[in-house]
């Protein structure tokens, strides 16, 4: 398999962890948006990231597609997502105000980097920021001690550190130190495992 994107897209490294962590082999091409936009085109029209290409020579698009697609390779007893009921619907809602919280931080980083500064519209600025940290609120509320759904590590807890290690990286005014004390606890436990620390990006 191939993995096309950099880890420090949050949406990519949920992927890397996954992957590391069900013990595929896979390919990293790490090219981004930003500097290969040509290159990304070649696996996803939208020039997206992250796509995998299988061993099959099939490419999957959007990070929640290519999980679903591991979860099945990796099999009903390895999955970090349950199969059905109550479970599931847990995991899924920490990974889906995960990914809504990250959307937020991109849009401000968005906001801010690609649009003219006298063009910056500071109410939809601060709306952005507050959805961001909103869903961070969620999150911590939901008690990950240790895991956010359930007595094991899911996607939830794999989702939820990558999305939080990137909004303290790019939007650190969002999650200043010790404002979300468990999900602090919650990254520094989890990036001391290999499948996370071996996908932490470099730093600027």
């Amino acid at each position: 398999m191939m993995l096309i994107g950099r880890f420090g897209s949050p949406f990519v490294r949920r992927v890397g962890v996954t992957l590391k962590h069900y013990g595929l082999k896979f390919e990293h091409n790490n090219i981004s948006t930003a500097t290969d936009r040509p290159g990304v085109v070649k696996f996803n029209p939208l020039g997206r990231v992250p796509a995998l290409v299988t061993d099959d020579g099939d490419t999957i698009v959007d990070s929640a597609a290519i999980i679903d697609y591991l979860d099945e390779v990796a099999g009903s007893s390895k999955s970090l997502t349950p199969a059905k009921g109550k479970e599931r619907r847990k995991v899924n809602l920490a990974v889906a105000i995960a990914v809504g919280a990250c959307e937020k931080a991109v849009g401000t980083i968005y906001e801010k980097s690609k649009r003219p500064a006298e063009k910056v519209h500071q109410p939809w600025l601060d709306q952005l920021d507050s959805q961001a940290a909103d869903g961070l609120k969620a999150l911590e509320a939901m008690n990950p001690s240790p895991w956010l759904a359930g007595p094991n590590m899911t996607q939830a807890d794999v989702t939820a550190v990558c999305v939080y290690d990137f909004i303290k990286s790019a939007c650190g005014h969002v999650a200043p130190d010790g404002r979300f004390p468990k999900l602090e606890a919650l990254s520094k436990r989890c990036n001391a495992m290999p499948a996370f620390g071996e996908t932490v990006p470099p730093k600027a």
